[in-house]
């Protein structure tokens, strides 16, 4: 899953002609790497879109389709912390079906927002500059995904929100969440109404950038996970030791 070369590439190919030469030329120029000529330069460009629209379609299935999220272990979205004492409670009065349909939903609408990533990331990587480019070519082995951390976190946590809200209400989740919380509150003191939309919805962009982290890594690492030439130029010469 190539999900952050392939939406820096986008950059790329969604440039005029004349852009995308300036911007070839000055990122050669930068890295050392020289500049293909005709009928290289298209074949590379088409080669550029084709890998483009392969690592797009395999990128945003990954976590988009069915049990993407739910049957990850390692991103599977479970109740907040601050519920665990909830989710033990109700189960111990019989309410075990509901706590787990709860974090099904939860997942399913985190793997239906994911849906809207990659555009929402095509958006964020068009602010990227030359220079930030070359930097995140350069840098650590995973400069790229602290870029975007550090550049989209914000933006891309409110509009996955209303993208979230509209999952959760489609597969239930509010309505799961409220009985969990409902029934919970019957038998304690202590009520809490946590914000499960907020909570979703910055689960669902960490799993999306400890995908980018991941891949980032082994495009940095391993050559046989730079699966053009264009990969192959631009980061052959910087991968670390």
């Amino acid at each position: 899953m190539k999900i952050f070369i392939t939406f820096l590439l986008v950059l790329i190919s969604s440039t005029s002609n004349a852009q995308l030469k300036g911007i070839l030329q000055k990122a050669n120029q930068t890295l050392g790497i020289s500049e293909a000529k005709g009928s290289e330069k298209e074949d590379m460009i088409a080669g550029l879109r084709e890998a483009l629209i392969i690592g797009a379609q395999k990128g945003a299935s990954a976590l988009s389709k069915e049990d993407g999220f739910f049957k990850n272990d390692l991103l599977k979205i479970l109740l907040p912390p601050e519920a665990e004492k909830v989710e033990k409670t109700l189960r111990s009065l019989g309410l075990g079906n509901q706590v787990d349909e709860a974090i099904l939903s939860m997942n399913r609408g985190a793997e239906d927002a994911c849906k809207e990533a990659g555009a929402i990331f095509v958006d964020a990587v068009k602010s990227m500059n030359v220079e930030d480019i070359v930097s995140i070519i350069k840098g650590s082995d995973t400069a790229g995904t602290q870029y975007l951390r550090k550049a989209t976190t914000a933006s891309l946590l409110n509009k996955f929100r209303p993208v979230i809200e509209k999952s959760l209400d489609k597969v239930n989740a509010t309505k799961h969440w409220s009985t969990i919380i409902n029934a919970y509150n019957k038998v304690s003191l202590k009520k809490i109404n946590p914000d499960l939309a907020a909570y979703v919805t910055e689960k669902s962009v960490g799993g999306i950038f400890y995908q980018i982290e991941e891949e980032e890594k082994q495009i940095r690492k391993n050559p046989l996970a730079r699966t053009s030439e264009l990969l192959k130029r631009v980061f052959g010469g910087n991968a670390k030791k």
